[in-house]
């Protein structure tokens, strides 16, 4: 089919075409730099850099840098150790209760968080009566602040006159001293954990689930597919970024929870029965007046929380691929 005039009149001719000299197209680097555009950039950017510089590398760097010295928070000079430090936190006979209290501690913060909010995002995206109410009273303790309620959910767990202690009553079973047994206590403060942050989890997976694609559902409810199936094999693929970014905000946060402990059970009982990494730092640090040896069980925590996060985003890269 031959062109018809109009289509050869939008064609431009070749000497139209502006020419592109041989040194601009060897040389990208010649090209003009456009400065209000850099200089804009650097005007939005350059605040916030400076502001993570300076309340967030620099205090990384100096908490490294005193992890190498024996320093009494108190005192104007520190001494100058090495590894001494590193090399007490791992011959010390309260880190292996540590490390336990933090894994067992941020495992089931984690897991526990995660399906629950999961399962409430589910129930709640659906259309029920009053579920807006419903929603806000699961995220509200996630606003609140965790020392609060971390005084409230000892009267829960009181043994002598708590909520637990009347419904285990009822039906004639004994029960545990939580703040007693190490065991008992740490799973304590982690249901009350648990408990505060399920809203975060909760809305984050609610966001996802409402903008996941309609039509996937529709095609699952023509084919006839079990709801587990569709769960499986439809809802829970669209949630997979969701899933890794609160993987890694609850770790993180899960990780540095002091506010609860120190409300419920101040790191004891026995010393050390609840005390996390995080803990053990403020401990340290604080009260026992040894910034140096906190700031190596710090530097500690730092480096596994760093390869826990490498790991998972390679792990990430690789399922997308």
């Amino acid at each position: 089919m031959q062109p018809t005039s109009q289509t050869r009149a939008r064609i431009p001719a070749v000497s139209e075409v502006p020419e592109v000299s041989e040194e601009y197209a060897r040389n990208p680097r010649k090209r003009k730099i456009d400065w209000r555009q850099i200089g804009l950039a650097a005007l939005l950017i350059g605040p916030n850099l400076l502001l993570l510089i300076l309340f967030t590398y620099r205090p990384l760097v100096d908490n490294i840098r005193i992890s190498f010295y024996d320093w009494n928070i108190s005192s104007p000079t520190m001494h100058f150790v090495g590894l001494q430090n590193y090399l007490d936190w791992f011959q010390a006979p309260d880190t292996g209760r540590v490390v336990f209290n933090t894994v067992v501690f941020t495992f089931f913060a984690v897991a526990g968080s995660m399906v629950i909010g999961l399962a409430l995002a589910l129930l709640l995206d659906q259309k029920l009566f009053g579920r807006a109410a419903v929603r806000s009273m699961v995220f509200a303790p996630y606003v609140i602040a965790g020392a609060a309620i971390g005084v409230a959910f000892q009267f829960v767990f009181d043994p002598s006159y708590g909520l637990i202690q009347f419904f285990l009553a009822k039906i004639g079973v004994d029960v545990p001293n939580f703040y007693q047994q190490q065991n008992w206590a740490l799973f304590m403060v982690t249901v009350t954990y648990v408990w505060k942050n399920v809203g975060y989890v909760f809305v984050i997976y609610l966001a996802a689930l409402q903008g996941r694609r309609r039509d996937l559902d529709e095609a699952s409810e023509i084919d006839g597919t079990s709801p587990a199936r569709h769960f499986f094999r439809v809802v829970l693929p669209q949630l997979r970024g969701t899933t890794f970014f609160l993987l890694i905000t609850v770790l993180l946060n899960s990780f540095q929870v002091f506010d609860i402990i120190n409300a419920m059970t101040g790191g004891g009982p026995f010393g050390y029965g609840t005390s996390t990494m995080v803990f053990q730092v403020y401990q340290e640090t604080f009260v026992n007046n040894r910034a140096g040896y906190g700031a190596a069980v710090a530097t500690i925590m730092f480096l596994v929380v760093l390869i826990i996060t490498v790991i998972q985003v390679k792990m990430q890269e690789r399922m997308e691929k």
